[in-house]
């Protein structure tokens, strides 16, 4: 089977690539098409995945109707070109609509219910099944298929993930002393508009306070300030998920690290304006399992950082709540192969 994947984001590599690798150890070609946006095509390097580059992240939203028009036309002379016979895609219109328009069948992922609100009319009509987490909220009708799990147990779920400190120590992280990682975002994306996180006050408060109790490694969508440079993570992105493993303590205003992390074990605090009633069904069901801490204002965010900082007796809490959560998980990559298969015969 010819299996073409459509990969937009960095955390669409992480997704996917397992299945990428298990599907051509069962002899079917694949093929990825991507976007160049953030560390996209750095981590389909580091994981030896050949790729086309079809786009680049638009800044503005002309441009970004723009790309995806130019990226829709590309993207079916290369379905056609491959022969593909299944396109697999993270909530991508541009995938479902190509993939429709050239008579493939497709499969679409996705874990968002607010990005999903507001891409549903261009995806779910085109697409030939759409797969999400158990806890998803929304019904997406007869297509719909739910799993017990979470994207990020494609590749963080223990038979997929070991960590391993080597790389880490390669670069400068001392894994047997105190570090925490903070991740900030740009709210530049299109289902982030009228959303906001961390305030530069708030980044500072933590910068301070936590660099106190040991190393601060900042990861960011955004320019880092002159202030916060040495803070810089020291790792290639294929290493961030050790570097998670290891840390003391994860906090930002970042959805899917803030996930990794709990996912992990590492004590999770996650601040911005999603969380509320409304939030993703992900991350309340994380916060029931103590898992994660979504906390709406920066001000409270900060304190319970402080708190899980001063506390780490209470830390150690997370490593059994995430034994107790991956005993009744799957494996999602043995999902995005199996639901690969049945969709392209």
């Amino acid at each position: 089977m010819n299996v073409h994947f459509e990969v937009g984001h960095p955390a669409h590599v992480h997704l996917f690539k397992h299945a990428i690798w298990e599907l051509e150890e069962r002899g079917h070609e694949t093929y990825v098409t991507a976007r160049e946006k953030e560390v996209t095509t750095d981590l389909l390097d580091a994981y030896d995945i050949d790729y086309r580059v079809l786009s680049t992240q638009a800044d503005s939203t002309p441009r970004l109707i723009l790309e995806w028009a130019l990226r829709e036309l590309k993207l079916i002379r290369a379905i056609r070109a491959f022969g593909s016979d299944v396109v697999v895609s993270h909530l991508s219109p541009v995938a479902a609509q190509a993939a429709r328009l050239t008579g493939t069948p497709s499969v679409t992922f996705t874990d968002d219910e607010v990005e999903t609100r507001s891409l549903r009319r261009f995806t779910v009509p085109f697409t030939s099944r759409i797969c999400t987490p158990a806890c998803f909220e929304m019904d997406l009708g007869e297509k719909h298929r739910r799993y017990d799990g979470y994207h990020e147990l494609a590749y963080l779920h223990p038979d997929r993930f070991d960590p391993d400190p080597s790389s880490l120590r390669d670069h400068g992280v001392a894994v047997d002393e105190p570090y925490y990682v903070l991740r900030f975002v740009s709210w530049a994306a299109h289902h982030d508009v009228g959303r906001s996180g961390f305030s530069r006050e708030a980044k500072r408060d933590l910068v301070d306070y936590l660099s106190e109790r040991g190393r601060v490694y900042i990861t960011s969508e955004s320019e880092l300030p002159p202030s916060f440079e040495a803070y810089r993570l020291p790792v290639p992105p294929e290493d961030i998920h050790d570097l998670l493993y290891y840390a003391d303590g994860y906090v930002g205003d970042s959805q899917t690290m803030a996930l990794e992390a709990g996912l992990l074990g590492t004590p999770a605090v996650r601040s911005n304006s999603f969380v509320g009633d409304d939030d993703i069904s992900m991350f309340k069901e994380l916060d029931e399992r103590g898992l994660i801490v979504n906390v709406a204002d920066e001000r409270a965010a900060v304190a319970r950082v402080k708190d899980i900082a001063e506390n780490p007796e209470s830390a150690a809490q997370w490593d059994l709540r995430r034994e107790r959560l991956l005993a009744d998980r799957v494996d999602v990559t043995d999902v995005v192969v199996e639901e690969t298969l049945e969709a392209g015969r």
